[in-house]
C-alpha cells in the first residue's frame, strides 16, 4: 500500500503499544519517519529499536499531563528531525471512572488524562504543520458514541475528540492544500 508518507515526519502519541505502536510500525512500513511520544521509557525504546532497523526513528519519554511536556515533545521533534508533518493524537486510557464508583475529582482528572493533551499537542505543532501542509489526526473510539458502562471520563474525552476534529476541520480550512 502507498500511503504517500515516504520521508514525512510523523509524531505519535501514545505510540510505545496498542494502536499508538500499530501506527507507528506502519508509518515505518510506508517510509515514514514515527516518532513515538509516550510515558513507557522501555516500551518505546523496545519498539525503537525495532522500527530503527527500516529507517530513522525518534523517541522522547514523556507524560503529556502539562502543556510544557506538550510542547517539549513538539521541540524534540523538531530538533531530530528539522519538521513535522503530521501529528497523531492517540494517547489515552480507558480508566474505568464511571458516575457510580467514581468521584467529580476522578472525572476530571480522566478528562485531562484523555483529552487536555490533544488540545495542547495541536497548539503547540499547529505552526509546523501550517508550514508542512500537515495533517492531525485525532483518534477516538466508539464508546463516545455507544457507550460502555463505567467510562464516563474516558467517553466523554472521547466524544469531545470527535468535536475537536470537527472544530479544527472548521477552523483550518483556510489551510487546506491544493
Amino acid at each position: 500500500m502507498d500511503l504517500h508518507l515516504k520521508d514525512k515526519v510523523i509524531l505519535i502519541t501514545g505510540g510505545a503499544k496498542g494502536i499508538g505502536a500499530a501506527i507507528a510500525r506502519t508509518c515505518s512500513q510506508e517510509g515514514a519517519v514515527p516518532f513515538i511520544v509516550d510515558r513507557d521509557d522501555e516500551s518505546g525504546r523496545r519498539l525503537q529499536t525495532e522500527l530503527r532497523a527500516g529507517g530513522p526513528c525518534g523517541l522522547i519519554a514523556v507524560d503529556l499531563s502539562t502543556a510544557e511536556n506538550c510542547s517539549h515533545a513538539i521541540a524534540q521533534t523538531l530538533q531530530e528531525f528539522g519538521r513535522l508533518d503530521a501529528l497523531v493524537n492517540n494517547a489515552g486510557v480507558n480508566d474505568k471512572i464511571g458516575l457510580e464508583r467514581g468521584t467529580p475529582e476522578d472525572y476530571v482528572a480522566s478528562l485531562h488524562r484523555n483529552l487536555v493533551h490533544f488540545y495542547s499537542m495541536a497548539h503547540y505543532a499547529l505552526p509546523y504543520l501550517k508550514q508542512s501542509q500537515g495533517a492531525i489526526v485525532n483518534i477516538g473510539s466508539k464508546t463516545a458514541v455507544t457507550g460502555q458502562g463505567n467510562t464516563s471520563g474516558y467517553a466523554s474525552s472521547k466524544g469531545a475528540i470527535m468535536a475537536l476534529t470537527r472544530e479544527w476541520a472548521a477552523e483550518l480550512l483556510p489551510y487546506k492544500s491544493g
